[in-house]
């Protein structure tokens, strides 16, 4: 919480009252220590914001709480007058904070600044420790926090996934991998760093969020190697191309087949969905013609999988489409409902489902569910996670082809379908 407001005392702030009556251990304390913050936004005098950092944490300190101290804007007020931002912070360390936490608040300094300031206050307080709360504003969140500790700090402030305002704070994921696989700093057990890319992903999922497939070290792309020549490096020494190894943050070496691919990239794909990959130029050949008519696989391995067992002649199919139909209705109230009807052919048996959803394709997912979930009961473990749609064709309107993507999961592991058309039912239907 805050320091105690300008001119008044501790033990009548309520903000800092409800402190000492809470099972915490540790009380966290953030006070301005930039003159402009002091007098533009607090509207008091520097020597009285001084007090009140004082009074705060000794109030606290005294209430047997362990404080952090996090000493807003830090930096920035520092350029402005090194004397005040420290002597805010000899105000914090005299009256009982254990940790000074130094804060980018606005995310603007960069590293070579940040790591000199850093190592100027490390010096001045020997005895107390040092943090560093970094802000992502200019691009520099993880590299500030890297310097930091290089300079001296052994606290970390951040969010998982860097999540935060504006710009997003330090990134914990990536911060915890290099602090531990490049710096050699021992940040928690190999097997808790080893689900890295569990917890991340995890946070994504709680907060509605499509994980980011291009996050350093635990996104989807972090380790795919598309390229003929990378696969052929990966597949005689992964050291060749990747700079720490995947299983060390969870996560898992992807071989994307694309118009880049080479048959030794077919290949390796096959054996990572467990597939024979047979006559590799043959695959490669039905990949680029599907790819030609706007079908993309690196996020689909589901719809590959499909495709290389048909090229084989191993297509063997769960189930066949006779019909389906969707019905959208506006009712007088505003109201809007879909209904999907499906027949088709499961288990030797004609089957006929019809459901309802909030949209075409949530109708026609429920009424799939519905006719070929008594068939294969592992479909109540499966859920839509992510449905992409993207215009291959602007200039043609309405009438343009459209590329589907969804992405599946059964709370373990996540994959992709996609689906291409002029209709967008139709592409959607594909990718289900």
């Amino acid at each position: 919480t805050r320091a105690r407001r300008p001119n008044g005392r501790a033990e009548d702030d309520p903000a800092v009252t409800l402190l000492p009556s809470l099972s915490a251990p540790v009380a966290c304390i953030v006070a301005k220590s930039w003159k402009l913050h002091v007098e533009k936004v607090l509207r008091t005098t520097p020597e009285e914001n001084l007090e009140s950092v004082h009074d705060t944490v000794a109030y606290l300190a005294e209430a047997g709480k362990e404080v952090i101290f996090d000493a807003e804007h830090y930096f920035d007020g520092f350029r402005d007058d090194p004397g005040y931002s420290l002597a805010v912070l000899h105000a914090a360390a005299e009256a009982g904070a254990t940790t000074l936490v130094l804060c980018d608040t606005n995310g603007g300094t960069l590293p070579t600044e940040l790591k000199a300031v850093v190592a100027r206050t490390v010096r001045e307080f020997p005895d107390v420790e040092i943090g560093i709360h970094t802000h992502n504003d200019s691009g520099c969140g993880v590299a500030n926090a890297l310097v930091a500790v290089e300079a001296g700090t052994t606290h970390v402030q951040g969010t998982v996934n860097g999540i935060g305002e504006r710009c997003g704070n330090c990134d914990l994921v990536t911060t915890i991998a290099n602090l531990q696989l490049k710096m050699g700093l021992k940040v928690m057990d190999d097997e808790e760093l080893r689900r890295l890319t569990e917890v991340s992903n995890y946070v994504s999922e709680l907060m509605n969020l499509t994980p980011d497939t291009h996050r350093p070290f635990v996104g989807r792309s972090a380790f795919a190697h598309k390229g003929g020549l990378h696969v052929d490096g990966i597949s005689k020494d992964p050291a060749t191309y990747e700079h720490v190894a995947p299983e060390a943050v969870g996560n898992v070496r992807r071989t994307p087949v694309g118009e880049l691919s080479g048959k030794n990239s077919i290949r390796t794909k096959a054996e990572e969905l467990g597939l024979e990959a047979g006559d590799a130029t043959q695959i490669l050949g039905a990949i680029k013609q599907r790819e030609y008519e706007g079908y993309h696989y690196e996020a689909a391995d589901a719809s590959l999988a499909l495709l290389i067992g048909r090229t084989m002649g191993e297509d063997r199919p769960l189930f066949e489409l006779e019909t389906f139909r969707i019905i959208s209705e506006k009712r007088a109230g505003g109201e809007t409902t879909t209904e999907a009807t499906i027949k088709l052919f499961v288990g030797g048996q004609r089957v006929i489902s019809t459901a309802e959803g909030n949209g075409p394709v949530n109708a026609l997912d429920q009424a799939l569910r519905k006719a070929i979930g008594p068939h294969y009961p592992e479909l109540k473990e499966i859920h839509l996670s992510n449905y992409k749609v993207r215009i291959l064709d602007e200039h043609r309107a309405t009438a343009a082809t459209t590329r589907v993507l969804i992405d599946s999961t059964d709370g373990k592991r996540m994959w992709g379908a996609v689906g291409v058309s002029e209709n967008i039912i139709e592409a959607s239907w594909q990718a289900l």
